[in-house]
């Protein structure tokens, strides 16, 4: 590969300036065969020349300036656009976790109701007795306590019933029959649960209006994405040619 095709390869762009260059250096014969007015004034022809290739020159200008600001603009919306599809898909995440969350408090509320009715159902069949001698009443006093802390290490229950039931307040009432006592325990729990699946519920339908945000603005992001690729796309011709490394200018 010779000197001139290495440099032709380097700059796409060079065969147009020496064809500017030939035509300047052949405008004055140009002038002379088609102007009567340039050969009485072959200055002021050669002038006029030069300003149309200055305004050629300011042309291309202009031109590669609003190809590099348009295709860099088309560049970052398409990056935009890849962070809010990243991020619409996080937020799903998150909800999809969150809805699960609150299918499984749901569940586990609607179980505890149900052992309540079984257990209302089952205190009917026969009236408890009041406690006869102290030592029962410390038994059902025990019972109660135990029970309660149960339903605190398994969550059933907040760590503050503990202290209401030890303190013999809050509704907990140690001289209860035990079986009484059982139906106040899981009234207790299942209030305690459906608490929890209001809680859960309300998160889920936070998360629920976060997903439609982000998935209104990625689709907004990926609409200004295609606007600016089409209006870059017809620019892109005026961009300058990229610098080829400096080996591939090394003769061969």
């Amino acid at each position: 590969m010779n000197s001139l095709s290495q440099v032709l390869m380097a700059d796409p762009t060079t065969p147009m300036v020496i064809w500017l260059v030939l035509m300047l250096a052949a405008l004055p014969a140009l002038a002379l065969l088609s102007s009567p007015e340039a050969i009485r004034d072959p200055g002021a022809a050669l002038m006029t020349s030069l300003g149309a290739l200055r305004r050629y020159r300011a042309e291309r200008d202009r031109a590669r300036r609003q190809a590099v600001e348009a295709t860099r603009f088309a560049d970052e919306m398409q990056v935009a656009a890849v962070q809010a599809d990243d991020a619409a898909q996080r937020w799903q995440d998150v909800w999809r976790q969150a809805a699960e969350h609150a299918d499984g408090a749901w569940q586990d509320w609607q179980d505890a109701e149900q052992q309540v009715t079984r257990a209302r159902a089952a205190a009917a069949f026969g009236p408890p007795w009041a406690a006869r001698t102290p030592t029962e009443y410390v038994d059902r006093e025990r019972f109660l306590h135990r029970a309660v802390r149960a339903a605190v290490q398994r969550g059933d229950l907040p760590s503050t019933a503990l202290a209401d039931a030890l303190a013999a307040r809050g509704g907990w009432d140690p001289r209860l029959h035990p079986v009484e006592q059982e139906l106040v325990l899981l009234r207790a729990v299942a209030d305690h649960r459906q608490r929890r699946y209001r809680r859960v519920a309300t998160t889920e339908r936070t998360a629920w209006h976060d997903v439609r945000l982000a998935v209104a603005a990625r689709d907004s992001l990926r609409h200004e994405t295609s606007v600016a690729a089409s209006a870059a796309a017809p620019l892109r011709r005026y961009l300058p040619p990229a610098p080829r490394p400096a080996r591939d200018l090394q003769p061969a």
